[in-house]
């Protein structure tokens, strides 16, 4: 996926020519970052989140004043990791030769002292650790640290952190997301953009008056690119490396994945590979079954760990079903009972299989749907085209 001739990209942060529209949210994102407003964006796990920030980031990259920081809380899975985490990264963007972060490390830390450990590339990688009933006494030199560095040297730190809803897992997290909310709001030299896949967990930390985020910031829910706007991207695509495909067959992707960015791009590149000259549907046929192939063993692997009830509520939802809960449906697709509905719902919804779009609910993996019509409906690929 490296090759500078493939034109299509997923399955990594996009922020050079594979990246696509986002016209809007970029220049909304840019400008809230640059004016000091904290932001939060929310969508769908593969929807692009990661990309955008990212692509901030690059437009900041020759602002000699600004630092900015990106950490994903995926692997992170306690406060004290965060934490020491935070530090090392803060740390590192503040100062490039060694000597300088030690020299911050003794001028910042007065209540606790990390200790360092490098790797034979010293300057470029180490890592920090504490002692951790110190640190939970003292976590907010850690916390404030961006900006006692800001004010002595006169910068400004933009921090984003990913998958910020993983805190929620964290040891007495109610009490450390109060801790960090009261230290962040008072930095004047550092902007947060916060972000997240699991909408309902995200939208519960920031947009519910009893929680400690209420209006920490701005509140971005990314929408899909639409499909006017991915056409021409997959036609453009094609033709600088030498290839066609026409606009048809290009939409037909979209409508494929729902315009879905992961899996827009991933039939797109599957298609591309599969293309000599001009891409016709035989070659969007196979590069289709091509990708809903290589993904079986992982949906077959979802399935198996679902109950009955809740693969029937699967098949409703690929029914276009929206009363699950009234007693025709439950009664037609054996839903059990409309207890069974609510926590079926909730746990789809909290492992990201759905999510509520237009007052309906909606899987949101489009390969996983195309799969599982062909298993449980026996909807072949053929008769999408």
């Amino acid at each position: 996926m490296t090759n500078p001739k493939v034109p299509f990209t997923y399955g990594k942060i996009v922020n050079t020519d594979a990246f696509t529209n986002r016209e809007n949210e970029l220049a909304k994102l840019l400008a809230n970052l640059k004016s000091g407003i904290n932001t939060i964006i929310i969508s769908p796990r593969r929807w692009g989140k990661s990309s955008l920030v990212s692509k901030v980031f690059a437009e900041l990259k020759d602002e000699k004043k600004i630092k900015t920081v990106q950490i994903d809380l995926f692997s992170i899975r306690s406060e004290e990791e965060f934490l020491q985490v935070f530090a090392k990264e803060v740390i590192k963007v503040s100062a490039s030769k060694l000597e300088e972060r030690i020299k911050l490390v003794k001028e910042f830390f007065k209540a606790i002292i990390p200790k360092f450990q490098f790797s034979a590339d010293a300057e470029s990688e180490f890592s920090l650790s504490f002692e951790y009933e110190s640190l939970k006494k003292t976590s907010s030199e850690i916390l404030n640290l961006p900006e006692k560095i800001a004010e002595k040297k006169k910068l400004k730190f933009i921090i984003a952190i990913d998958e910020f809803q993983n805190m929620a897992d964290y040891e007495q997290f109610p009490k450390f997301e109060k801790k960090l909310r009261a230290e962040w709001q008072n930095h004047k030299n550092v902007t947060y953009c916060l972000y997240g896949s699991q909408n309902h967990m995200m939208t519960e930390i920031f947009n519910k008056p009893a929680k400690a985020f209420y209006r920490f910031g701005d509140i971005i829910l990314l929408p899909k690119i639409k499909k006017e706007k991915w056409i021409p991207f997959i036609v453009n695509a094609f033709k600088k490396t030498g290839k066609s495909i026409g606009e048809k067959n290009a939409g037909l992707i979209c409508d494929l994945m729902k315009n879905h960015s992961w899996y827009v791009q991933q039939l797109s590149h599957y298609t591309w590979n599969r293309t000599n000259k001009k891409a016709s549907k035989k070659e969007l046929q196979l590069a289709l079954t091509e990708l809903i192939n290589g993904n079986s063993p992982l949906y077959e692997k979802e399935i198996e760990i679902c109950s009955k009830t809740q693969v029937n509520l699967i098949k409703a939802i690929v029914k276009n079903q929206k009363h699950f809960s009234s007693v025709k449906v439950m009664k037609d697709f054996k839903l059990g009972t409309s207890n069974n509905v609510s926590k079926n719902l909730k746990k789809f919804r909290e492992n990201g299989t759905i999510e509520k779009i237009d007052n309906k609910y909606e899987l949101l993996d489009p390969a996983f749907e195309i799969w599982f019509k062909k298993q449980f409906f026996n909807v072949k690929t053929e008769s999408y085209f």
